[in-house]
């Protein structure tokens, strides 16, 4: 789930990604800043997931890319996941993206995610709560067949131990 607030590139953020950088021998500064979930709290605890390993996986709303919007995470997109805090995290690299409906998330997709109890029905419960919310807000009705972007993929950054 993409962020509660999208943050700016604060100077810590921009010093987090000159440090990658400068690892990693890439030559641009193409990349998203993102705060997962709709509080600090959650933020907090999703990048803490991130950082364990466990969550490999994020899924959004296809319409809120396109025309006007951010353009559709794509493989080898760059993402700097911020805390609830706005402090860096890590950085990860898009490994692949499909989309499809929210109702079709498949069991896996769930398990890699990695968030609650890891299932296909806590899966779907936390995303219907969180996309209505979005739902609400933008007054359009949630349903099973809403395009969603279900992107994986691995931390770059900093380098996770083998």
């Amino acid at each position: 789930m993409r962020g509660w607030s999208v943050p700016d590139h604060s100077p810590a953020v921009e010093a987090f990604w000159a440090a990658y950088r400068a690892a990693s021998g890439i030559d641009h500064d193409r990349y998203d800043v993102v705060a997962h979930g709709h509080t600090p709290e959650i933020a907090d605890a999703l990048a803490a997931l991130i950082l364990a390993g466990r969550k490999r996986a994020t899924a959004s709303l296809d319409r809120d890319y396109g025309p006007g919007k951010p353009p559709r995470p794509a493989p080898d997109d760059h993402v700097l996941v911020v805390d609830g805090s706005g402090r860096p995290a890590c950085i990860w690299r898009t490994t692949d993206v499909t989309v499809g409906p929210l109702g079709g998330v498949t069991d896996e997709f769930a398990w890699v995610e990695g968030e609650g109890d890891r299932s296909r029905a806590v899966w779907l419960a936390n995303h219907y709560e969180f996309f209505g919310r979005q739902a609400a807000r933008e007054g359009f009705v949630l349903t099973g067949e809403e395009p969603v972007v279900f992107e994986g993929f691995r931390v770059v950054w900093p380098v996770p131990d083998a």
